[in-house]
Parts: structure tokens; sequence; C-alpha cells
């Protein structure tokens, strides 16, 4: 019988044990991969529909409006890691396999692109089904509304302004699932995901998936004038042109920058490059 531990895996084993993971997710089926990161995707639109919902009509001052906006938020990455899904932020950590040649960079690189794909097409079905349901009219509107200056915040900010926030958004998310490969139990896990991401979502941090759906939405809402009535703000910029070109190709850069590089690449030069 083996022998039960409480205690955390330490560092050394947790580097260890991330860069097994990502030789199995390198070599994962394609079928299972893609529902697994269409799941993904769906799974971090139930946080960011959640974070909306909650901030919309907050009195609370702005770092405490930004704290309870975190938390929620966080529903989306233990979804993930309880559950079980593919996310291309977290898979970022795959790199650690691929620098110590446990798998090829074609394998890192066909990860990456089928959950990145599923992951998209899981936000964009969360849209539609977001707002079949309607719940975007709640509060007269002001949920919708607060959806639709989310999305238009997103897609104006300055090309390095996005590339930077989303390296330091996957540096928090890659620490957030390394510190949950320390944990033992649901418990342990959930525990280690709720300050990086309360951290990074209330720091105003740039997520990919999370864009996948707070960005589309807020195009789609921009067609109904009840919303748009509401909002003052020039929306020449949300458009699916602005959500790739002024979001999304260079939240995604800095997100692989964070996460391949600031996380796991450092942390196998510091556990596994003498291996």
């Amino acid at each position: 019988m083996s022998e039960l531990k409480n205690d955390a895996y330490s560092p050394q084993e947790i580097s260890e044990r991330v860069k097994n993971v990502g030789t199995i997710k390198a070599n994962r089926d394609f079928l299972s991969t893609f529902v697994l990161a269409l799941l993904a995707g769906a799974f971090i639109s139930f946080g960011a529909v959640f974070f909306t919902l909650v901030i919309h009509d907050s009195s609370l001052p702005l770092g405490l409006t930004k704290l309870l906006g975190g938390l929620v938020f966080c529903l989306g990455l233990i979804l993930v890691v309880i559950a079980g899904a593919e996310l291309f932020t977290g898979n970022n950590l795959i790199v650690m396999a691929y620098v110590h040649k446990e798998i090829t960079l074609y394998k890192l690189l066909r990860n990456w692109v089928i959950v990145y794909i599923g992951n998209l097409v899981g936000a964009l079905s969360m849209v539609m089904w977001i707002y079949l349901t309607r719940q975007w009219e709640g509060n007269n509107f002001l949920i919708g509304t607060k959806a639709l200056l989310i999305a238009n915040a997103k897609v104006n900010l300055p090309f390095m302004v996005a590339l930077t926030r989303g390296i330091m958004c996957n540096v928090l998310v890659c620490l957030a699932v390394w510190l949950c490969f320390s944990g033992r139990s649901v418990t342990d896990k959930i525990l280690a995901i709720i300050f990086p991401i309360t951290a990074f979502v209330a720091l105003g941090f740039e997520h990919s998936v999370a864009n996948m759906y707070f960005i589309p939405m807020g195009i789609i809402l921009k067609s109904v004038p009840a919303v748009v009535s509401k909002v003052s703000a020039d929306l020449s910029n949300l458009t699916w042109l602005g959500f790739a070109v002024k979001n999304l190709i260079p939240v995604t850069i800095g997100n692989i920058i964070g996460g391949g590089v600031l996380v796991a690449a450092v942390y196998w030069l510091i556990y596994e490059r003498k291996k």
C-alpha cells in the first residue's frame, strides 16, 4: 500500500509533474483535445458572464469592485482544473516538456493550434447561448451595457499595453496552474487558484480566451439599440477586425511569452535543466 501524504508537492516535484502532464497533453488525440478545448472556452466564458453580472452596478470603491470581480471570475479556471479541460493559456506550460525534449516543436504547436481554435469555438458558442438567454437585459439592460463597455475598452488598448497586459496575465494564470500541481485535494487546488486569478482580473490584465467571450459579446450587443442608447463612448473599433487586430493578436502573443517563457522556461532552467 502506498503511503498517504497530506503535504504539498515541492517545487521540484511540481516541475516534474508539469513536464509529464505536458507530454501527455501534447500526445492526446485530436478529438479528445478539441472537445476538452471547447469545454475550456465555455468554462472561462461562465466566469466572464459571472464577472459582468456581479460588477455591472457595483457601488463599492473601485478596488473592492475589482476584487469582487476577480473572485467570481475564478469560477472559470476552477472548472477547467477540477472538471478537466484544455485551456490555451494554461497549456503554454507545455513549453517545459518541449525544452526538455520530451516532445517535438510540431507536437507543441499542434496542441496549441487545436486548443486555441477549440477555446474560440467554445467561447463563441457561449456568446450565442448567453445572448439567447436574454440575461443581458437584466436591470433595465445595464448588464448588457456593462458587457458592451468592457468589450469596447479592450479593443481600444494600444498594442504595447495589450501585449504587456497579456504577458502579466498569463504569468499569474500559469502560476495558478503551477500551484494546483502542488495540491493533493480539490480544496488545495481551488485555494491555489483564487489569489493569482483574482489578482490578474483585479489588475486589469488581458486573457486571450476570456476575451474570446467578452469582445464578441460586446460586438453582438452593439446591434441592440436599448443597450447602445445607454453608452456615449466611441464604438468604432468594436468590430470583428478590431477584435482580432486590436486585442486578440497582441494579447495572445503576450500570453505565450508570459506563460511559456516567464513561467515554464524559467522553472525548467531552475529545476529540469541539469537532468
